[in-house]
């Protein structure tokens, strides 16, 4: 069998925001009559800039970096949600992506069905179905609702529910985004646990979380990410030095010394 790996070659991802999707019927009269956009109302920044980089089997990698980092628009583009605009993203190996849970919930069905539609969306037979359900709906805790209509679930089942299914499913390249958010502590625990299990299974690991000592208990190589871009990629506990340095840091003194502005005021 041939080793997994992720290669990105000068891939960048643009996004376009726009500003005033519902302008005024004036402005949009204007605007056409001059054939052009008010340059006001689109803001273009980058998701992924510029990375260059490889993944090789073997290698436990986590993603540091700020909310808006980037992170996960860099599994999406892994996973073919999100297409370069420049450069290619080339993978070798099943990939299964543990990233926005529940997305292909029916929220009409039971707990039930809803194993069997995402086991399905996954590549799941029937058959294969049949034997793990009762283990999904086990490990989930909700053997008591498994023909209840989801819409009728907490936020915390529904969590649970999906976790369960996304991780019944082993593979040679994991991705796996902010996953333990949901849940009581028991059940956070129990999930730790699988992830562990899965990760000893696959060729390929890629983490992102902003628990630091998960990533250092889990990672071999961390990426750290900023606006768009790879800043600094290495051995775990650099870059965690790295990043609260000077990433975190810099923010926290200018929060501090905008505080004790504000209070000499």
């Amino acid at each position: 069998m041939n080793s997994s790996f992720i290669q990105f070659e000068n891939v960048s991802l643009k996004f376009r925001v726009y500003r005033n999707p519902n302008p005024a019927l004036k402005e949009s009269v204007v605007n056409w009559l001059h054939r052009r956009r008010s340059q006001d109302s689109v803001l273009e920044f980058y998701g992924l800039e510029d990375i260059n980089l490889r993944i090789d089997a073997g290698e436990r990698v986590g993603i540091l970096g700020l909310n808006g980092a980037g992170k996960s628009t860099f599994l999406k583009a892994i996973v073919g949600i999100y297409k370069p605009g420049q450069g290619r993203v080339r993978i070798r190996g099943e990939v299964v992506p543990l990233i926005e849970l529940g997305t292909g919930f029916d929220m009409e069905l039971s707990g039930r069905e809803n194993i069997h539609l995402n086991g399905a969306l996954l590549g799941k037979k029937p058959v294969e179905l049949a034997l793990i359900e009762q283990s999904i709906l086990d490990f989930a805790d909700l053997e008591d609702f498994a023909d209840v209509a989801i819409k009728y679930y907490s936020s915390g089942m529904l969590g649970r529910l999906a976790f369960a299914i996304a991780t019944m499913l082993e593979s040679e390249i994991l991705l796996i985004d902010e996953v333990f958010s949901t849940g009581d502590a028991s059940f956070i625990s129990k999930s730790v646990n699988r992830i562990h299990q899965l990760m000893e299974k696959a060729q390929i690991v890629v983490l992102t979380a902003h628990n630091t000592d998960l990533l250092l208990s889990c990672c071999n190589r961390i990426l750290v990410m900023h606006k768009g871009s790879v800043i600094n990629d290495g051995e775990p506990h650099a870059m965690v030095r790295f990043y609260n340095e000077q990433i975190l840091a810099p923010i926290a003194n200018n929060d501090l010394a905008t505080a004790s502005l504000a209070a000499t005021n």
